[in-house]
Order: structure tokens, then sequence, then C-alpha cells
């Protein structure tokens, strides 16, 4: 039963990728506005949300890449969380905004511009967590 229930988990995210993409073909645009605000908003109270537990998300990813990390990689992980949070919350917000913008809009900006915006900070911060790691370790 558990084999069964982690398949089913691990194909439904290709599930909904593929009924995104049947129903997007088949419907009215109109609704598909709303799937990356709800998926922004998601991220956001699964990042948000972490803050308030003993480990947050991108702690969690660490520890499982670094079991033995050094207390300065779990403080600049949680403070990292406060980032990511913080930009996907902004991302959430600009991705209602484009709901009720033009249809050439709101693909420029769900479907240019916020995975551009996402890649810089990814960017961004692994140059700063490599000059952490010249720094701390």
């Amino acid at each position: 039963m558990k084999k069964i229930i982690n398949l089913i988990k691990s194909l439904s995210q290709f599930i909904g990728m593929f009924a995104v993409i049947i129903a997007f073909h088949f419907t009215d645009r109109i609704f598909f506005k709303f799937y990356p605000p709800i998926i922004n908003f998601c991220l956001f109270v699964i990042f948000f949300s972490s803050i308030f537990q003993e480990k947050t998300v991108i702690q969690k990813i660490a520890l499982s890449m670094e079991p033995d990390a050094k207390p300065w990689v779990l403080n600049y992980t949680r403070k990292l969380t406060y980032i990511w949070s913080i930009f996907i919350f902004l991302n959430f917000l600009v991705s209602v905004a484009t709901i009720f913008m033009s249809k050439e809009i709101w693909a420029l900006y769900n479907g240019v511009i916020s995975y551009i915006l996402v890649g810089l900070l990814f960017g961004i911060e692994y140059i700063i967590r490599i000059i952490f790691k010249r720094k701390y370790d």
C-alpha cells in the first residue's frame, strides 16, 4: 500500500502538469491566469511557515546534502529562507496583478520575467554562498 501511495505522489506532479496543459488547450485561458499566483502562494506558505519551525525548508535541504553542517550554515540558511519568502510573496503579488492585465503582459511576466528573477536570485545567492564558505570554512 505504501508503494502505491509513493507512486501516486511521484506521478501526481506529472498528472497535474498534463491536466493543466490539456485544460489550457480546451478551455478559456482566463482560468489559467490564476495558476502562477496559486503556485507562488503555495510556495510562500511552505517557506514562510517553515520559519516558525525548528528547521526551515532550506535548512532541511542543506542538512540533507551536508548532515554535519556548521552553525554558520544553519544561520545562513535560516536567513536565506526569509529572503526567499519575501521574494516569493512579491512574485505572488505581481502575478496576481498580471491576471488583470493583457494576456501578453501576463505571459511575459509569468513565462519569462519571473523565471529570470528566480535565476538571478539563485545566481546571487550562489555567489554569496561561495564567499561565505571561503570566509567561514
